[in-house]
């Protein structure tokens, strides 16, 4: 097990490489090029200055989140084809700087779905939250006339600059199955496998967030069926899963410890966090089991016994606390808080094995 935290970069995070190295049982960061657009190739002499940068801190680089995947090859359109041919390249580029595992998803439009940034929790930090009255039961549309009528509501990723594109990229997604999207992941991986089988770079796929369909975009990444049908349908080792807890566990049909002793071999990348269930409804916690709905010590035993020993693992979002201001989810008081007891969690589990 290795334990990161995810680091967004000089001038785009209010956390330094100075600050994570101080955080006991942190050897390395998982960061990305994050302002350059889905689609394009990640250039070799860009990673090769950002991995020095991390080097120099006394930090490792060798899992990466995200090389994101364009909604072009989601659509498995002709743009598609050309952007796939960019990965690879961007993938025999990460292996050259030492990268070991590629973390990704394969949801349309949005990455992931909140609909409060901030929400208050009764010990007076906050964290995000999902509730389904402002999404369930409403289309794209209804969000547009929202922003148009009042601008008083939007969710993340509904910014109005935003707005034209997010138009699009539905009229592109009219009429598209999950069905659809299983083949086009599956062309996508079946092009990239061998290239990753070259270098030893690992794929890990990031599950839906939330595990349910919103807007009536398909979902293909929720559930154990689907990791059962991702691992059947590309059965290379180069295929593998990033276990978020958070995400698969907004959804109480899903039972953690149990996808983890299941799927253990194939998990390269473990994002660990807790959140409070509730129906139509999931905020996060703190890290701890007591402060949520997950069972953390089981978690983290199905993941010592059942996952490889060198898997990535991070706490993830954190609550904002202590009058910490920073990019939402990702300060460094309460990640800091989550590592040191997911790393004392790993402890008693390696010393009572």
């Amino acid at each position: 097990m290795q334990m990161t935290l995810r680091w967004f970069g000089n001038g785009l995070d209010t956390v330094t490489l100075d600050q994570i190295r101080q955080i006991p049982g942190v050897v390395g960061v998982v960061p990305a090029l994050h302002d350059l657009p889905a689609g394009e190739v990640w250039p070799l002499e860009r990673l090769q200055a950002l991995r020095d940068t991390v080097h120099a801190a006394g930090l490792t680089m060798e899992c990466i989140e995200s090389v994101n995947v364009s909604d072009d090859i989601k659509l498995g359109n002709a743009t598609g084809q050309k952007h796939i041919q960019n990965y690879i390249e961007s993938i025999r580029n990460c292996a050259a700087v030492g990268v070991k595992v590629i973390c990704y998803n394969f949801m349309p439009v949005f990455d992931w779905t909140r609909t409060d940034m901030a929400m208050p929790l009764s010990d007076g930090s906050t964290c995000l939250c999902y509730d389904a009255k402002h999404v369930e039961g409403k289309s794209p549309e209804d969000i547009f006339r929202e922003l148009s009528e009042s601008g008083d509501f939007a969710m993340p990723g509904w910014e109005p600059f935003r707005i034209p594109t997010i138009k699009a990229l539905f009229a592109a997604y009219k009429g598209v199955t999950a069905d659809d999207l299983r083949a086009n992941l599956k062309a996508f991986l079946d092009a990239i496998t061998p290239v990753c089988e070259e270098c030893g770079v690992k794929m890990a796929i990031h599950p839906d967030d939330p595990p349910w369909p919103i807007f009536g975009l398909p979902r293909i990444l929720s559930t154990a069926d689907d990791l059962r049908w991702l691992f059947s349908a590309v059965p290379s080792e180069m295929n593998g899963s990033t276990f978020c807890t958070g995400s698969f566990g907004a959804g109480s049909f899903n039972d953690l410890p149990a996808m983890i002793r299941e799927f253990g071999p194939r998990i390269y990348f473990a994002h660990l966090r807790n959140v409070e269930q509730r129906p139509g409804w999931f905020n996060e916690t703190a890290h701890l089991s007591s402060a949520g709905s997950l069972d953390m010590y089981a978690i983290v035993k199905a993941l010592h016994d059942c996952a490889p020993h060198w898997v990535f693992v991070r706490p993830d979002h954190g609550r904002m606390l202590w009058g910490e201001t920073a990019r939402p989810g990702y300060g460094l008081y309460d990640r800091a808080l989550g590592a040191a007891y997911l790393n004392g969690l790993f402890e008693a589990v390696e010393k009572g094995s």
